[in-house]
């Protein structure tokens, strides 16, 4: 939905296990309209109220619209049920619910085609779908994940291609388009300052090439997510002020919400155990007392450091889970949660609205959130809208 100052809101289907177009199509009319019956009579809205949505579309998904006929009748059910999309989640490729993803989230990464043209017909969905007024958004991955030590120049190739191509499409349609990359722990690049090394990075690999730069800041962008730069400590209000002096561009904000615990505090090591699943990474990042911080690939991994050597409890002040949880409501002590950083981002929007006009709510992973956390699907997305739409109104 339309936000004061022109900023749009929704929640991103990613949340609902769906692979194919059918899947995908049938999951927007079971749950999405649902939530937004549910949200339109608590928020006592104009029934013409356009609701907005955040769509989620795999590789198979897209493969799919291409003989047009599909697409077509998505826009129609789109105009018939007044709702529109402004943004893609283009993070995950393949399949993300009901089997392992963990690190294969990443997978194929910007070192190859496969990425390069999946995010290309991303573009040219959403070059349709997308309302001129509101512009239209995908989001992806931070380049590649660490572990890959990819090759960076080939990262830089496949994503000018791909800034070009949405160039072409903006001027073709007279739409804003623009891609988000959104760093996230152990992602090829993960903070605010890895973040504007890399883009440092790749502009002055443009300018070398005697390539376009300006098309770059124009076309590609960060994908700000709050529960990631959480995750790494940053102050949510200094990584917006950084990036907007360094001249990137912020595509998306993604409000999430992440674990945090006191690493001493044994009733909370016992507490995070439920959230040991299968299906995601899980990242945990331990603040130490000299303000380094320590990081582990998953809860395993961080399991094992606990138990055979001084971590975490050797000069380690607190700890952050990779684990999205609701944005409504905290767990009950002694699990804590990062979510003032979604409320830090919130309240820097109101003082600057220009700095980015596409919010997204992105607790993904209710499908495996432990039971004592879990109640209707339409009834969390909702409470979600709820508890953003007052943060609105009271800042």
């Amino acid at each position: 939905m339309k936000l004061s100052s022109n900023i749009h809101l929704s929640y991103c289907t990613n949340i609902h296990p769906a692979e194919t177009w059918e899947e995908t199509f049938t999951a927007l009319k079971e749950h999405t309209i649902v939530v937004r019956d549910k949200v339109v009579a608590a928020q006592k809205l104009d029934s013409d109220t356009p609701f907005a949505i955040g769509l989620r579309l795999s590789a198979k998904a897209v493969s799919e619209f291409t003989d047009g006929a599909k697409l077509d009748e998505f826009i129609a059910w789109l105009e018939k049920e007044n709702t529109y999309v402004y943004t893609i989640n283009g993070f995950p490729y393949g399949a993300f619910h009901g089997t392992r993803v963990k690190e294969k989230v990443y997978q194929p990464d910007w070192t190859t085609p496969e990425r390069l043209s999946y995010t290309l017909e991303l573009f040219n969905i959403i070059a349709e779908l997308a309302p001129a007024d509101a512009g239209g958004s995908v989001s992806t991955l931070p380049g590649s994940f660490k572990e890959f030590d990819a090759d960076e120049e080939k990262m830089f190739e496949n994503l000018y291609a791909c800034a070009m191509h949405i160039d072409l499409l903006s001027e073709q349609y007279e739409k804003d388009l623009h891609l988000g990359l959104e760093p996230e722990p152990l992602g090829h690049f993960e903070n605010t300052q890895e973040t504007i090394e890399f883009f440092i990075r790749f502009h002055q690999w443009a300018e070398n090439n005697e390539l376009r730069a300006d098309v770059l800041s124009k076309r590609i962008g960060v994908n700000y997510d709050t529960c990631h730069f959480a995750l790494e400590y940053e102050d949510c209000h200094d990584s917006l002020t950084r990036f907007e002096n360094a001249g990137i561009r912020i595509s998306k904000i993604h409000l999430s919400n992440a674990l945090s615990i006191d690493p001493h505090n044994s009733e909370a090591q016992k507490a995070i155990r439920p959230f040991d699943e299968p299906t995601y990474l899980h990242q945990v990042l331990i603040k130490k007392s000299d303000g380094s911080i320590l990081r582990f690939r998953d809860l395993p991994e961080y399991f094992a450091a606990a138990e055979q050597s001084d971590y975490p409890h050797d000069g380690a002040t607190e700890a952050r889970i990779h684990f999205h949880i609701p944005l409504y409501d905290d767990p009950e002590s002694p699990l804590g949660s990062t979510r003032d950083h979604a409320e830090a981002a919130l309240a820097y929007l109101k003082e600057k609205p220009e700095t980015c006009p596409h919010l997204e709510m992105e607790t993904y992973t209710w499908g495996v959130l432990p039971d004592t956390l879990q109640v209707p699907i339409e009834d969390q997305l909702t409470k979600e809208y709820l508890w953003t739409l007052e943060q609105v109104a009271s800042r």
